[in-house]
């Protein structure tokens, strides 16, 4: 299987760099999975599991809220704006992340910042309640 370079970055330290089979992303345009060979492209991600492929494993899955990805033949590479491994993630997280994003909205003057502070809470309530319906299977 054909493979490329992948990095999954955040504030805080590199959470994943190497080569990988495919990764699937949360951008706020939909889900995407890539492969090696992409067409170049930059996306905005929303709140979400990436979920990445290496070759004989059973993936590796991590939360990130909002950030960009790009995306071109050879490699991917996110910067989240957060991002966590997933075992690290639970209601208790999710809840803090909703109420930190509430205080932005509730404390924004500009419409246009408001706008995107309320899509980045909506998107951060759905996750929230599929990653719920996914712990409780």
């Amino acid at each position: 299987m054909a493979t490329f370079k992948f990095e999954l970055v955040s504030p805080e330290r590199i959470l994943f760099s190497g080569d990988v089979v495919s990764v699937i992303i949360p951008s706020t345009e939909g889900e995407m999975t890539v492969l090696a060979g992409h067409a170049p492209l930059v996306a905005t991600l929303k709140a979400g599991i990436v979920f990445v492929q290496t070759s004989g494993d059973n993936g590796k899955e991590f939360f990130v809220n909002g950030g960009l990805v790009e995306i071109n033949a050879a490699s991917t590479t996110i910067l989240a704006e957060q991002g966590r491994f997933l075992e690290d993630v639970n209601s208790t997280v999710l809840d803090q992340e909703i109420l930190t994003a509430e205080t932005k909205l509730t404390g924004s003057h500009d419409e246009d910042e408001k706008k995107r502070l309320h899509d980045a809470l909506v998107q951060l309530r759905e996750f929230k309640n599929v990653f719920e319906q996914r712990k409780a299977a």
